[in-house]
């Protein structure tokens, strides 16, 4: 069975002239293990694409299942709580707390979650110097190059253990050599942590070394051949 599944999504925002449908019927299947692509053209939908399958914005229609569970069927507060055990993001812009270290914004997804503090912190270390940044434990975000910062995003995202990855353009704020650092360092926390990713990207490089690409055009997803990629 698919980790997740998405059939029929709908949704619509409202705007000057009445409501903007940005999807309209979105299906989408994605096996356990698989890392996949979502590219297409700005402002086609594609971050409120990941919203909806990670639960931050609810759907007009439609159905997304992740896992046995049909977050589409659930109230805020318990997409709330599923999500932050379940489903880990990344954004273009990292969004760390600015006030916090780079291990206290590590930690926070595990505080939320009632877990302990040794064992927070050691799972927050642990993290931290998986991607490189030992050294930078007690810096706060604005001490820290856009690469780090990212980096310490990646191990906010997968340090509650979820089992969906959700980056809306990881890379769109790095330079080139940065970006294919993180390149590698998500394709190796995938496979590390078994995680099923969908990954939202205008970076050709990055599409490529997914599993499956897909294109979000007219509000809707279609699978693109491996030969149009390369």
């Amino acid at each position: 069975m698919a980790l997740l599944e998405v059939s029929g999504v709908v949704k619509s925002y409202q705007a000057v002239r009445g409501q903007l449908e940005v999807l309209h019927g979105v299906d989408l299947s994605v096996e356990r293990g698989e890392m996949v692509a979502i590219v297409g053209a700005s402002g086609v939908g594609k971050s409120t694409l990941l919203h909806v399958l990670g639960g931050l914005d609810a759907v007009d229609a439609g159905r997304v299942r992740i896992g046995d569970v049909m977050i589409t069927e659930m109230n805020d507060e318990a997409r709330v709580a599923f999500r932050n055990q379940h489903v880990g993001f990344v954004f273009q812009f990292h969004h760390l707390l600015p006030e916090f270290s780079a291990i206290e914004n590590i930690e926070m997804p595990l505080f939320i979650a009632g877990v302990d503090g040794p064992e927070r912190r050691a799972r927050a270390e642990a993290l931290l110097a998986r991607v490189g940044l030992s050294d930078r434990a007690d810096h706060r975000p604005g001490a820290l190059s856009g690469g780090e910062q990212q980096r310490v995003a990646v191990a906010r995202a997968i340090v509650c253990r979820p089992s969906l990855l959700l980056a809306d353009e990881p890379t769109g704020n790095l330079d080139e050599a940065t970006a294919a650092d993180l390149h590698h360092l998500l394709r190796d926390m995938h496979q590390e942590h078994g995680l099923t990713s969908v990954i939202v990207t205008h970076n050709p490089a990055l599409a490529a070394a997914c599993d499956r690409t897909y294109r979000l055009e007219g509000g809707r997803v279609l699978e693109m051949a491996r030969s149009i990629l390369e």
